[in-house]
């Protein structure tokens, strides 16, 4: 299977059930093996921190840790907006090992001529 997925993603720990289906729903992509993406804006930039996502959204929902474990295990990557990033003067030496700062030129490259399905939280 070689359809990509791309989340995007702009919620960050504010609305944790947010961030947390978004990654379920990308962690079941990159565990399925699609290539896979999250493109992290507006508050979810700090998401790519290491160590800021502990959180459990609900009552039996998992949480925030093991899903990015989950994810970087399956090879999922974060593409990071650098605005987003910049406005909130966070220190760039510091994502986590599957994160790169890019836009939307850097994403669509990502993408190429092949398809993708998408979702966005």
């Amino acid at each position: 299977m070689s359809n990509k997925a791309v989340i995007s993603l702009c919620a960050g720990l504010e609305d944790s059930e947010r961030v947390t289906v978004a990654f379920l729903v990308a962690v079941g992509a990159a565990e399925k093996g699609r290539p896979t993406l999250m493109f992290l804006t507006k508050e979810a930039v700090r998401l790519a921190i290491p160590d800021f996502a502990h959180a459990v959204a609900c009552d039996g929902c998992p949480s925030l840790t093991d899903l990015m474990d989950r994810y970087e295990k399956a090879g999922g990557r974060f593409l990071v907006c650098p605005i987003c990033f910049d406005a909130r003067k966070l220190g760039k030496g510091n994502l986590v090992v599957n994160a790169e700062l890019g836009g939307t030129v850097p994403m669509w490259d990502w993408i190429g001529d092949e398809a993708a399905t998408t979702f966005s939280y």
